[in-house]
């Protein structure tokens, strides 16, 4: 088990992909079980007050749908909520993982911009200041250049050459 001292609350919209999760967390430690992890159905926008200012780190992997669309267009409710998470200083990190022409009907739909470095500068930085947050990193990765991720996300979409991660790092401020 790796940082025993440390809580990890991981919260899904969807009850599906928590199901299995919570069944691995639950085994003996010898068996990879993790006594310090705990799963929450909840969307960013109805988050409980009781996770108000108890995280050290907030990381958002491979959003999609609404999560996706809220976190690329800089929706203030969503920041708001995010940044309600976050102890001082705490850290946020997104990972976005798209292929521009394959998920672009679907990004059409959400009405999610080109997530360009020029987005981010024009759009996203002064939207995620003003909610409490100071963007210090942000760069995007072609698949074979994706970082150790320890999801089964990343493993699948690490295949496809056209896709990138685009990895968005800020302080809670």
């Amino acid at each position: 088990m790796r940082e025993p001292e440390t809580l990890f609350i991981g919260i899904d919209a969807n009850v599906r992909p928590l199901v299995k999760i919570s069944e691995k967390a639950c085994r003996r430690t010898e068996k990879r079980g993790a006594p310090n992890a705990l799963f929450l159905q909840a969307t960013v926008e109805e988050l409980p007050d009781e996770l108000n200012g108890i995280a050290r780190e907030v990381r958002i992997q491979f959003p999609w749908g609404s999560l996706l669309r809220s976190v690329a267009v800089a929706e203030e409710v969503i920041l708001k909520n995010l940044r309600r998470l976050c102890s001082d200083n705490a850290k946020l990190e997104i990972l976005i993982g798209i292929d521009p022409k394959r998920d672009k009907s679907e990004l059409q739909r959400l009405g999610v911009p080109d997530l360009s470095v020029e987005h981010v500068k024009q759009k996203l930085l002064t939207a995620y200041e003003a909610n409490g947050f100071s963007v210090f990193e942000y760069n995007i990765i072609p698949s074979s250049r994706w970082p150790a991720i320890e999801s089964s996300w990343a493993r699948k979409l690490r295949h496809s050459p056209t896709r990138v991660l685009i990895n968005l790092r800020a302080r809670a401020i």
